[in-house]
């Protein structure tokens, strides 16, 4: 069965502007009708890394923020601290980060929750059952929450292909640990030369898999992957392992997605804005041309259908020679010229195996 995916374009005409055109989107995809009064409506973005600008504009989140409470519900915008060593991985630095991009209330009208709490160990392990993950761990705000947003910008991704709302949520709330077990198959190696001995990793190990003595030694039979010395070492000493298949992550992915849905099947809807399609994802701290011209803003209760639909909208745009697509912009499927070893689909497929949503979409134009 096929799902509603709505759309409008970024052209206006005179007295309307793209910001009343998002209200109208918003309204028609019914994405409102989720919101009961003194709802907790938790809004997913991304704050976008600092010296990134392509991430989705404040002045578009305050629109969502400003429709929410004329239902009654109270929102806050949310995001979980990142896996890498860059603005936004402790609550501190990410808040900073989110607020000097333009998310101050005083702009987007919403307080501001980091998910995952101040050091990424603020999460809900979720049961979900499936191929990879019995249960999977959420930042505790996205859980507790009873209507769940997301607003995305997609992009291209250098291990999924492209970014969109499935990276937005699975990978996005999934919390510093969650991200470890997402983009790893590897259990974390202690760097001696760096280790400092500080205890830290081996109180917060589950699996009581680490001794200290003069360095820090994990157990690689007691080692159960879930990443938590990775996010506590105050040096970095104990290594992220980078190194998964790109059909994996993908998996992965829609997996963790499941876990941050899971009781709020009926309380979700999705926004995503296919403008600045840079073709890496907004946690670099730049983005670089973009590799079609603006297309539109997308609205759907189906987080597959929605990604599916934005990809399909790009791929059928005209591409941008002076972005990285280069000589290669007249090509259809233009996140595999980016990406050629990336088989972006697999995350839509699995996603829809799964039981997220349906790939068959009805796409609505409205204004």
């Amino acid at each position: 069965m096929s799902s509603k995916v709505y759309f409008t374009s970024m052209k206006t005409k005179r007295g309307e502007s793209l910001l009343t055109k998002l209200e109208h989107l918003i309204v028609r995809a019914g994405l409102l009708e989720t919101i009961s009064p003194n709802d907790l409506v938790a809004i997913k973005l991304h704050f976008g890394e600092r010296g990134n600008l392509a991430y989705v504009r404040p002045q578009y989140v305050r629109r969502l923020v400003e429709q929410v409470k004329s239902k009654g519900g109270r929102p806050f915008l949310t995001d979980s601290n990142t896996l890498y060593a860059g603005s936004r991985s402790n609550a501190v630095d990410h808040l900073e980060t989110a607020i000097e991009n333009g998310f101050d209330y005083s702009v987007v009208g919403a307080p501001l929750v980091i998910a995952d709490g101040l050091n990424g160990k603020d999460y809900v392990s979720v049961p979900v059952n499936l191929k990879h993950f019995k249960e999977v761990k959420i930042g505790s705000a996205a859980v507790q929450a009873d209507v769940l947003l997301a607003v995305t910008h997609l992009k291209g991704h250098e291990a999924t292909g492209f970014g969109g709302t499935l990276k937005n949520l699975g990978m996005g709330l999934g919390s510093r640990a969650g991200k470890q077990q997402q983009h790893s198959d590897l259990l974390p190696m202690v760097n001696e030369e760096i280790c400092i001995a500080c205890g830290k990793c081996a109180k917060w190990c589950p699996a009581d898999a680490i001794v200290v003595e003069s360095k820090a030694k994990i157990s690689q039979d007691k080692c159960i992957g879930c990443g938590e010395c990775t996010v506590t070492c105050p040096v970095r000493a104990i290594e992220i392992n980078w190194k998964t298949e790109a059909d994996t992550i993908q998996e992965k992915i829609a997996e963790y997605t499941a876990g941050v849905l899971k009781g709020k099947e009926e309380k979700t809807g999705f926004i995503t804005f296919v403008t600045n399609v840079s073709p890496l994802c907004d946690c670099c701290g730049w983005n670089d041309v973009p590799i079609v011209g603006d297309i539109g803003i997308l609205a759907s209760k189906d987080p597959i259908a929605i990604d599916q639909a934005a990809v399909d909208l790009i791929n059928q745009a005209h591409g941008n020679p002076l972005s990285e697509l280069g000589e290669r912009h007249g090509e259809h499927d233009k996140f595999r010229v980016l990406f050629p070893n990336v088989d972006w689909t697999i995350q839509l497929s699995y996603g829809e195996t799964i039981g997220l949503g349906s790939r068959e979409y009805e796409l609505i134009r409205i204004g």
